[in-house]
Protein backbone atom coordinates (compact mmCIF):
# COMPACT_ATOMS: atom_id res chain seq x y z
CA UNK A 1 0.00 0.00 0.00
CA UNK A 2 1.26 3.72 -0.97
CA UNK A 3 0.37 6.96 0.58
CA UNK A 4 -1.60 9.22 -0.86
CA UNK A 5 -3.24 12.54 0.21
CA UNK A 6 -7.03 12.31 1.54
CA UNK A 7 -9.47 10.72 3.85
CA UNK A 8 -10.11 7.42 4.98
CA UNK A 9 -12.97 6.26 6.04
CA UNK A 10 -13.55 3.19 7.85
CA UNK A 11 -11.09 0.45 8.58
CA UNK A 12 -9.20 -0.40 6.03
CA UNK A 13 -11.23 1.36 3.17
CA UNK A 14 -9.65 4.95 1.72
CA UNK A 15 -11.65 7.52 -0.19
CA UNK A 16 -9.92 10.18 -1.40
CA UNK A 17 -9.89 13.94 -2.58
CA UNK A 18 -9.23 17.30 -1.95
CA UNK A 19 -8.98 17.35 1.75
CA UNK A 20 -5.30 18.31 2.86
CA UNK A 21 -3.91 16.28 5.20
CA UNK A 22 -1.31 16.47 8.37
CA UNK A 23 -0.69 12.92 8.65
CA UNK A 24 -0.81 9.81 6.78
CA UNK A 25 0.41 6.12 7.62
CA UNK A 26 0.55 3.32 5.56
CA UNK A 27 1.03 -0.32 6.80
CA UNK A 28 3.44 0.86 9.63
CA UNK A 29 4.76 -1.98 12.16
CA UNK A 30 6.48 -2.03 15.11
CA UNK A 31 7.68 -4.27 17.74
CA UNK A 32 9.48 -4.59 20.94
CA UNK A 33 11.87 -7.28 21.58
CA UNK A 34 13.02 -7.81 25.37
CA UNK A 35 15.61 -10.50 26.30
CA UNK A 36 14.57 -13.79 26.54
CA UNK A 37 11.22 -13.26 25.55
CA UNK A 38 9.05 -13.58 22.26
CA UNK A 39 8.79 -10.12 20.24
CA UNK A 40 5.68 -7.63 21.44
CA UNK A 41 3.58 -6.12 18.61
CA UNK A 42 2.92 -2.60 19.43
CA UNK A 43 1.47 -1.99 15.71
CA UNK A 44 0.20 -4.63 13.51
CA UNK A 45 -0.19 -2.79 9.72
CA UNK A 46 -1.62 0.62 10.98
CA UNK A 47 -3.28 2.37 8.22
CA UNK A 48 -4.23 6.64 9.36
CA UNK A 49 -5.09 9.29 8.27
CA UNK A 50 -5.95 12.99 9.86
CA UNK A 51 -7.00 15.55 7.54
CA UNK A 52 -6.33 19.01 8.41
CA UNK A 53 -8.38 21.10 10.94
CA UNK A 54 -10.38 20.43 14.11
CA UNK A 55 -9.55 18.21 16.56
CA UNK A 56 -8.70 14.15 15.81
CA UNK A 57 -9.34 11.86 18.80
CA UNK A 58 -6.67 9.43 18.64
CA UNK A 59 -8.93 6.64 20.90
CA UNK A 60 -7.69 3.32 22.03
CA UNK A 61 -7.65 1.41 25.75
CA UNK A 62 -3.75 1.41 27.16
CA UNK A 63 -1.50 -0.87 25.16
CA UNK A 64 -3.02 0.04 21.79
CA UNK A 65 -0.68 1.81 19.72
CA UNK A 66 -1.35 5.25 20.32
CA UNK A 67 1.84 6.28 22.22
CA UNK A 68 4.30 4.05 19.78
CA UNK A 69 2.10 5.74 16.56
CA UNK A 70 2.93 9.27 18.05
CA UNK A 71 6.89 8.22 18.93
CA UNK A 72 7.30 7.13 15.21
CA UNK A 73 5.84 10.58 13.96
CA UNK A 74 8.21 12.68 16.05
CA UNK A 75 11.41 10.19 15.35
CA UNK A 76 11.57 8.89 18.43
CA UNK A 77 11.64 5.82 17.58
CA UNK A 78 11.48 3.85 14.24
CA UNK A 79 9.09 1.88 12.75
CA UNK A 80 9.63 -1.61 11.06
CA UNK A 81 8.25 -1.36 8.44
CA UNK A 82 5.23 1.27 6.37
CA UNK A 83 5.23 4.43 5.19
CA UNK A 84 4.50 7.31 7.16
CA UNK A 85 3.95 11.35 6.43
CA UNK A 86 3.64 14.67 8.50
CA UNK A 87 2.74 17.75 6.99
CA UNK A 88 2.41 16.13 3.38
CA UNK A 89 6.72 14.86 3.72
CA UNK A 90 8.03 11.36 4.18
CA UNK A 91 9.23 10.57 7.72
CA UNK A 92 11.90 10.37 9.09
CA UNK A 93 13.76 11.60 6.37
CA UNK A 94 11.96 15.00 5.91
CA UNK A 95 11.63 15.08 9.62
CA UNK A 96 14.29 18.42 9.94
CA UNK A 97 12.23 19.98 7.01
CA UNK A 98 8.93 20.02 8.72
CA UNK A 99 9.47 19.56 12.62
CA UNK A 100 9.17 23.02 12.98
CA UNK A 101 5.49 22.96 12.13
CA UNK A 102 4.71 20.52 14.81
CA UNK A 103 4.09 21.33 18.61
CA UNK A 104 4.01 18.17 20.88
CA UNK A 105 3.22 17.18 24.73
CA UNK A 106 4.27 13.85 24.67
CA UNK A 107 3.90 12.15 28.81
CA UNK A 108 4.78 14.73 31.57
CA UNK A 109 6.41 18.36 30.76
CA UNK A 110 9.82 19.10 31.89
CA UNK A 111 10.38 22.96 33.60
CA UNK A 112 12.86 24.13 35.91
CA UNK A 113 10.80 23.95 39.43
CA UNK A 114 12.48 27.41 40.27
CA UNK A 115 11.88 29.64 37.63
CA UNK A 116 8.35 31.19 36.56
CA UNK A 117 6.41 29.83 34.07
CA UNK A 118 7.13 33.09 31.93
CA UNK A 119 10.64 32.73 32.48
CA UNK A 120 10.62 29.12 31.94
CA UNK A 121 8.92 30.06 28.62
CA UNK A 122 11.14 32.44 27.39
CA UNK A 123 14.36 30.30 27.68
CA UNK A 124 12.45 28.08 25.35
CA UNK A 125 11.31 30.76 23.23
CA UNK A 126 15.14 32.23 22.82
CA UNK A 127 16.60 28.60 21.86
CA UNK A 128 13.35 28.62 19.45
CA UNK A 129 14.44 32.18 18.01
CA UNK A 130 10.99 32.52 18.97
CA UNK A 131 9.78 36.35 19.91
CA UNK A 132 9.03 37.68 23.86
CA UNK A 133 5.76 38.71 21.95
CA UNK A 134 5.24 35.34 21.41
CA UNK A 135 5.79 34.29 24.64
CA UNK A 136 2.77 36.20 26.09
CA UNK A 137 0.25 35.31 23.17
CA UNK A 138 0.78 31.46 24.25
CA UNK A 139 0.12 32.33 28.02
CA UNK A 140 -3.02 33.91 27.29
CA UNK A 141 -4.27 31.48 25.24
CA UNK A 142 -3.72 28.59 28.04
CA UNK A 143 -5.13 30.82 29.99
CA UNK A 144 -1.75 31.41 32.39
CA UNK A 145 -1.07 35.00 32.07
CA UNK A 146 -2.03 36.26 35.52
CA UNK A 147 -0.24 33.07 36.86
CA UNK A 148 3.23 33.33 34.72
CA UNK A 149 5.04 35.23 37.49
CA UNK A 150 4.46 31.97 39.49
CA UNK A 151 7.21 29.70 39.89
CA UNK A 152 6.73 25.89 38.25
CA UNK A 153 6.68 24.03 41.21
CA UNK A 154 3.49 26.17 42.73
CA UNK A 155 1.53 25.14 39.84
CA UNK A 156 -1.62 22.44 39.48
CA UNK A 157 -1.11 19.68 37.69
CA UNK A 158 -3.46 21.14 35.42
CA UNK A 159 -1.44 24.22 34.91
CA UNK A 160 1.63 22.37 34.71
CA UNK A 161 -0.05 20.63 31.51
CA UNK A 162 -1.46 23.85 30.35
CA UNK A 163 2.09 25.12 30.61
CA UNK A 164 2.94 22.10 28.42
CA UNK A 165 1.06 23.21 25.59
CA UNK A 166 1.87 26.48 25.50
CA UNK A 167 5.25 25.40 25.03
CA UNK A 168 4.01 23.50 22.38
CA UNK A 169 2.48 26.39 20.83
CA UNK A 170 5.47 28.42 20.84
CA UNK A 171 6.53 28.53 17.16
CA UNK A 172 2.88 28.57 15.75
CA UNK A 173 2.36 24.86 14.70
CA UNK A 174 0.27 23.77 11.82
CA UNK A 175 -0.17 20.56 14.02
CA UNK A 176 -0.07 19.97 17.57
CA UNK A 177 0.19 16.19 18.98
CA UNK A 178 -1.35 15.96 22.55
CA UNK A 179 -0.59 12.43 24.23
CA UNK A 180 -2.93 11.80 27.02
CA UNK A 181 -2.66 15.58 28.58
CA UNK A 182 -5.12 14.62 30.99
CA UNK A 183 -3.40 11.85 32.82
CA UNK A 184 -3.48 12.10 36.39
CA UNK A 185 -4.77 15.31 36.33
CA UNK A 186 -7.84 16.28 39.05
CA UNK A 187 -11.75 17.13 37.69
CA UNK A 188 -10.42 20.58 37.54
CA UNK A 189 -7.22 20.17 35.71
CA UNK A 190 -9.28 17.67 33.26
CA UNK A 191 -11.85 20.29 32.71
CA UNK A 192 -9.30 23.22 32.31
CA UNK A 193 -7.16 20.66 29.74
CA UNK A 194 -10.32 19.81 27.61
CA UNK A 195 -11.68 23.68 27.70
CA UNK A 196 -8.46 24.88 26.29
CA UNK A 197 -8.22 21.84 23.60
CA UNK A 198 -11.42 22.78 22.46
CA UNK A 199 -10.70 26.57 22.27
CA UNK A 200 -7.51 25.49 19.92
CA UNK A 201 -9.23 23.16 17.54
CA UNK A 202 -12.06 25.66 17.07
CA UNK A 203 -9.08 28.52 15.92
CA UNK A 204 -9.12 26.95 12.26
CA UNK A 205 -4.90 27.87 12.32
CA UNK A 206 -4.05 24.47 14.12
CA UNK A 207 -4.87 20.87 13.83
CA UNK A 208 -5.04 19.31 17.33
CA UNK A 209 -4.23 15.41 17.17
CA UNK A 210 -5.77 14.12 20.90
CA UNK A 211 -4.25 10.70 21.77
CA UNK A 212 -6.60 9.60 25.23
CA UNK A 213 -8.18 6.27 26.50
CA UNK A 214 -10.44 8.41 28.52
CA UNK A 215 -13.55 8.09 26.13
CA UNK A 216 -15.58 10.87 27.71
CA UNK A 217 -12.73 13.50 26.84
CA UNK A 218 -12.41 12.43 23.34
CA UNK A 219 -16.06 12.62 22.62
CA UNK A 220 -16.58 16.34 23.93
CA UNK A 221 -13.88 17.97 22.12
CA UNK A 222 -13.64 16.27 18.76
CA UNK A 223 -14.34 16.61 15.37
CA UNK A 224 -13.45 13.45 13.64
CA UNK A 225 -12.17 10.62 15.61
CA UNK A 226 -9.38 7.37 14.97
CA UNK A 227 -10.18 4.18 17.28
CA UNK A 228 -6.81 1.72 17.82
CA UNK A 229 -7.32 -1.98 18.86
CA UNK A 230 -3.94 -4.20 18.79
CA UNK A 231 -2.06 -1.88 16.96
CA UNK A 232 -4.61 -1.42 14.41
CA UNK A 233 -6.99 0.91 12.92
CA UNK A 234 -10.56 -0.32 13.46
CA UNK A 235 -12.66 2.74 12.28
CA UNK A 236 -11.90 6.58 11.45
CA UNK A 237 -13.69 9.21 9.76
CA UNK A 238 -15.80 12.11 10.88
CA UNK A 239 -17.64 11.30 14.48
CA UNK A 240 -21.04 11.32 12.45
CA UNK A 241 -19.94 8.34 10.07
CA UNK A 242 -18.12 6.35 12.65
CA UNK A 243 -21.54 6.54 15.07
CA UNK A 244 -23.54 5.53 12.11
CA UNK A 245 -21.74 2.15 11.95
CA UNK A 246 -22.36 1.18 15.64
CA UNK A 247 -25.70 -0.57 16.27
CA UNK A 248 -27.36 0.21 13.08
CA UNK A 249 -30.52 -1.12 12.56
CA UNK A 250 -30.63 -2.24 16.56
CA UNK A 251 -34.05 -1.84 18.62
CA UNK A 252 -34.89 -0.96 21.99
CA UNK A 253 -37.65 -3.56 23.14
CA UNK A 254 -39.44 -3.83 26.57
CA UNK A 255 -42.71 -6.01 26.71
CA UNK A 256 -44.49 -7.75 30.03
CA UNK A 257 -42.48 -11.28 29.51
CA UNK A 258 -39.24 -10.41 27.98
CA UNK A 259 -38.39 -14.05 28.63
CA UNK A 260 -41.00 -15.53 26.24
CA UNK A 261 -40.24 -12.20 23.79
CA UNK A 262 -36.70 -12.66 23.84
CA UNK A 263 -37.25 -16.52 22.77
CA UNK A 264 -40.20 -15.52 20.34
CA UNK A 265 -37.61 -13.21 18.60
CA UNK A 266 -34.98 -15.83 18.41
CA UNK A 267 -36.90 -18.43 17.07
CA UNK A 268 -38.40 -15.50 13.84
CA UNK A 269 -34.21 -15.25 13.22
CA UNK A 270 -33.22 -12.08 15.25
CA UNK A 271 -30.37 -11.38 17.33
CA UNK A 272 -31.78 -10.72 20.88
CA UNK A 273 -29.02 -9.47 23.91
CA UNK A 274 -30.26 -7.74 27.07
CA UNK A 275 -29.03 -4.31 27.44
CA UNK A 276 -30.00 -2.08 30.66
CA UNK A 277 -33.44 -3.94 31.36
CA UNK A 278 -34.29 -4.24 27.67
CA UNK A 279 -34.34 -6.23 25.08
CA UNK A 280 -32.00 -5.06 22.50
CA UNK A 281 -32.80 -6.34 19.21
CA UNK A 282 -29.66 -6.02 16.61
CA UNK A 283 -29.85 -5.49 12.94
CA UNK A 284 -33.77 -5.21 12.49
CA UNK A 285 -34.57 -3.89 9.29
CA UNK A 286 -37.65 -3.00 9.70
CA UNK A 287 -39.54 -2.80 12.89
CA UNK A 288 -42.99 -3.78 11.31
CA UNK A 289 -41.34 -7.62 11.27
CA UNK A 290 -40.43 -7.59 15.42
CA UNK A 291 -43.53 -6.57 16.11
CA UNK A 292 -45.02 -9.19 13.83
CA UNK A 293 -43.39 -11.88 15.36
CA UNK A 294 -44.57 -10.61 18.79
CA UNK A 295 -47.72 -10.37 18.13
CA UNK A 296 -48.10 -13.50 16.84
CA UNK A 297 -47.35 -15.11 20.23
CA UNK A 298 -49.79 -12.70 22.17
CA UNK A 299 -46.79 -10.41 23.01
CA UNK A 300 -47.25 -6.59 23.06
CA UNK A 301 -45.40 -3.92 23.45
CA UNK A 302 -44.63 -1.32 25.66
CA UNK A 303 -41.47 0.20 24.21
CA UNK A 304 -40.34 0.09 20.71
CA UNK A 305 -37.31 2.43 20.04
CA UNK A 306 -34.45 2.77 17.83
CA UNK A 307 -31.08 2.57 19.29
CA UNK A 308 -28.90 5.81 19.00
CA UNK A 309 -24.90 4.93 18.98
CA UNK A 310 -22.39 6.80 21.52
CA UNK A 311 -18.88 6.75 21.11
CA UNK A 312 -18.85 4.42 24.16
CA UNK A 313 -20.47 1.50 22.60
CA UNK A 314 -19.57 2.02 19.35
CA UNK A 315 -15.49 1.82 21.07
CA UNK A 316 -16.13 -0.72 23.25
CA UNK A 317 -17.75 -2.86 20.38
CA UNK A 318 -15.17 -2.21 18.02
CA UNK A 319 -12.53 -3.43 20.53
CA UNK A 320 -13.98 -6.20 22.07
CA UNK A 321 -14.35 -7.46 18.53
CA UNK A 322 -10.71 -7.47 17.89
CA UNK A 323 -8.78 -11.11 17.82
Amino acid sequence: MTLRTGVWHGAGTATYGAHMTVIEVAGAHKSYRRRGKAPEKALDGLDLVVATGGVHGFLGPNGSGKTTTIRILLGLVRADAGELRLLGQPVPQALPQVIGGVGALVETPLFFPAFSGRLNLRLLADTAGVTATRVEECLELVGLRDRADDRFRGYSLGMKQRLGIAAALLKSPRLLVLDEPSNGLDPAGIREVRELVRRLGSDGSTTVFLSSHLLAEIEQVRDAVSILARGRCVATGPVSQVLAGGAAGDLRVRVPDQRRAAHALTAAGFTVSEVDGALQVHGADDPADVVRALVAQDLYLTELSPVTADLESVFLDLTRQQP
